[in-house]
């Protein structure tokens, strides 16, 4: 995996940490295990993916859903229209 640079990084843990406590009513601690350890971060991290041009709130809906249904992919963001 490629990493993207770690300021985009610190910007978007920043902000989606917070935001996966407050919704899933869990700590900071817990949900910066979750985070981290997510597709949606992997995704993030990469790259080549170039997410981390995204909004943090694109984020925290791909994390939405991976926590959701087990994929980020299922996204509104990202998911192509049929």
């Amino acid at each position: 995996m490629k990493w993207a640079k770690s300021d985009y990084l610190f910007f978007f843990e920043r902000w989606v940490i917070p935001k996966i406590a407050e919704n899933y009513g869990i700590p900071e601690e817990q949900a910066i295990r979750q985070f981290l350890n997510s597709q949606t971060y992997s995704l993030l991290a990469d790259k080549t993916t170039k997410l981390f041009r995204e909004s943090p709130l694109v984020i925290f809906d791909l994390y939405k859903n991976e926590h959701e249904t087990g994929n980020p992919r299922n996204s509104s963001y990202i998911k192509s229209e049929k």
